[in-house]
């Protein structure tokens, strides 16, 4: 079995009182330790598929398995206690509390796991470092820059030391030279921390940067031509 697996998932939402189907009888493989890149158009359902990988919504029908646990099969409590252990996120928009410093922020799926203080501010303090944040640990967002700011977000997403981790669109909302440092960033954890990464991108390079790549179309995904 792969690490995920998702097989015959459908997903529609209301629009207008009509229905839109995002996602058609859609399948994925994503094998332990691969960095699999997902492309397409704006408004194609890449933020969708991502979130029924990583269990924040719900399929309306089909099924995802994830380290062989079918997401379907969870109540809401334990599909919360697995998403908060198992997998990590990031998006194009950082989403920090301005009122907390970065080691506040990267703490935060810690406290909610209610893992102690002492151990938490540890742990968020050794993520920080790792992403090259040493010296900003007590920084306020408002006081980081942008890349510094998603450097927060992915400490946050690694600090539970999660299986999968989801980026979606994670350097969309950086300028060129920020978004490379960011993709070498996450390659980098990627294979320091053993993890099994879903890209959602529209950036070329850091799609080329990942061991594979499929195309979102029509709702199905696909081969993408060029990929390597």
């Amino acid at each position: 079995m792969s690490f995920i697996e998702a097989h015959g998932i459908v997903k529609t939402y209301p629009v207008g009182g009509a229905p839109l189907t995002v996602l058609r009888d859609l399948d994925l493989r994503v094998e332990a330790g691969e960095m699999l890149a997902i492309v397409g158009a704006s408004g194609v359902g890449k933020s969708t598929l991502l979130h029924l990988l990583g269990g924040l919504d719900r399929v309306d029908s089909g099924s995802v398995a994830v380290a062989g646990v079918e997401l379907a099969g969870l109540s809401d409590d334990r599909l919360v206690a697995f998403r908060n252990r198992h997998v990590g996120f990031v998006f194009q928009f950082h989403h920090l509390l301005p009122e907390f410093s970065a080691l506040e922020n990267a703490e935060m799926p810690m406290r909610i796991a209610r893992i102690p203080v002492a151990d938490a501010r540890s742990r968020a303090d050794e993520f920080l470092r790792r992403v090259g944040l040493g010296d900003r640990l007590h920084h306020r967002p408002g006081m980081l820059s942008g890349g510094e700011q998603q450097r927060v977000a992915v400490a946050r997403a690694l600090v539970m030391r999660p299986s999968v981790l989801l980026a979606d669109e994670p350097t969309g909302d950086l300028d060129e030279g920020t978004a490379e440092s960011l993709h070498g960033l996450l390659r980098e954890m990627h294979r320091d921390c053993g993890l099994t990464s879903v890209i959602a991108t529209h950036n070329p390079r850091l799609a080329g940067g990942c061991d594979r790549v499929l195309r979102l179309e029509g709702g199905r995904l696909h081969a993408s031509e060029g990929a390597p």
